[in-house]
């Protein structure tokens, strides 16, 4: 099995989070879990300010439910830190908006990887951004 490293750990997660069904998104977590990755993926939506807590939420529980962290203070710790890193990249695009997107996270060995993937709606215009954040278990 061949080591990766944050870099590559955070291309996996954004390859997940940017999965258009569900069908495609179980064929990447298929393939990378032949590498020893552990991944997931979780929706959310909803206005930006009001659903930052949600989304740290949603991604702390879907990555406990997939088995990519343990029931552990710190990895959970590791999980909301690395959504609340990502979604510091969004605050200035995204304020005021409805956003929605998927969340895709990725673990090998102590990297952990969330990347957030978003539509951003203003009006009938939608921006797109992508944020990630990493921390080390």
């Amino acid at each position: 099995m061949k080591e990766l490293g944050s870099k590559e750990v955070a291309a996996i997660a954004l390859k997940i989070a940017i999965t258009s069904t569900r069908e495609e998104e179980t064929e990447v977590k298929a393939a990378y879990t032949n590498q020893g990755v552990k991944c997931c993926a979780v929706d959310f939506g909803g206005e930006f300010i009001s659903s930052v807590n949600k989304i740290v939420e949603r991604a702390v529980v879907s990555a406990k439910r997939e088995g990519v962290i343990g029931d552990t203070h710190m990895e959970e710790g590791a999980i909301a830190g690395a959504t609340r890193e990502a979604l510091g990249g969004m605050v200035t695009k995204a304020i005021g908006c409805n956003v929605g997107g998927k969340i895709g996270i990725a673990r090998f060995g102590e990297h952990v990887v969330v990347a957030l993937f978003f539509g951003i709606g203003l009006l009938h215009l939608n921006e797109i951004a992508v944020s990630m954040g990493h921390r080390a278990i």
